[in-house]
């Protein structure tokens, strides 16, 4: 059993936050992998 406490709202909402911009950095990391596959895949086909 966990003896920690249960977070309050501020500190959910601050997680919250920080998980968002964690997804965010995710997300461009995989939008520039895509746009370098298909810029790659382009250049083999011309």
């Amino acid at each position: 059993m966990s003896l920690r406490k249960k977070p309050n709202f501020e500190e959910l909402v601050q997680q919250n936050k920080q998980q968002i911009l964690e997804d965010r950095n995710l997300l461009n990391a995989i939008d520039e992998k895509i746009e370098k596959r298909l810029t790659d895949s382009f250049k083999r086909d011309a």
